[in-house]
């Protein structure tokens, strides 16, 4: 039997808002049909970008979700430039394979949701935001509830103390932020790694290492369980 719905490329950041939009695509299973997961992976350092997130643990959360993964490459000085020829290159291979969806996780940037809308349509293609407008405090209280499990991967110290690097979101870690940022870190306070969840077929096992402090940000290195090495 032929899939009549819509075939979308999912844009992966690995963390809680790209898995919370995955999850509303995936309950809509004779709408969308999520044939891949994008993600843009920094070279020499082997991590996803701006989340510092392992590459093997990216590869594990594709096989658990059951989608393919296409990874983009990019240089550790990779500029606007850069990154848009890389994306145009991989949206002209996928537009190639019948897809011309793209979906994202973004909440209420309007210039951010503006440029990745202008960038798509130069390839002939849309943009998907499944979680447009929702309120943040709301999309907080669902991840929990819906069973989603998260560490904070990264920081900005300017507005979040380092201590909050490698917690767990849950009730306390989305009681405990300063006031000033949002819940969902929609303004690049927080960024996160998934490693539990309804997307998933089973957990990754996890632990938490190293916290450093490079180019501005505070990483907390997300290890694999050492039964999972």
């Amino acid at each position: 039997m032929t899939n009549s719905a819509e075939p979308v490329l999912m844009c992966w950041s690995g963390g809680k808002d790209s898995a919370m939009a995955l999850h509303a695509l995936l309950e809509q299973p004779d709408r969308y049909n999520v044939v891949g997961l994008l993600t843009t992976v920094t070279e020499s350092y082997d991590r996803i970008s701006m989340h510092g997130v392992r590459r093997s643990l990216l590869r594990m959360q594709s096989e658990r979700i059951g989608r393919p993964l296409h990874e983009i490459s990019l240089s550790i000085a990779a500029d606007n430039k850069e990154y848009e020829s890389k994306m145009a290159a991989a949206m002209e291979h996928w537009r190639g394979e019948g897809v011309t969806t793209v979906a994202f996780g973004d909440i209420f940037l309007e210039d951010l949701r503006q440029y990745r809308e202008g960038n798509l349509a130069k390839v002939d293609m849309r943009a998907l935001f499944p979680l447009w407008k929702r309120d943040t405090a709301e999309l907080a209280r669902h991840f929990v509830r819906t069973g989603f499990r998260a560490v904070v991967a990264c920081l900005d110290p300017r507005v979040l103390d380092s201590a909050f690097a490698g917690r767990a979101l849950d009730a306390d870690f989305f009681a405990d932020l300063p006031a000033a940022v949002d819940l969902c870190g929609e303004n690049g306070e927080f960024h996160t790694f998934v490693h539990a969840g309804p997307i998933f077929s089973e957990p990754i096992g996890i632990e938490t290492g190293e916290v450093v402090v490079r180019d501005g940000f505070i990483f907390c290195d997300v290890i694999p369980a050492k039964s999972l090495e």
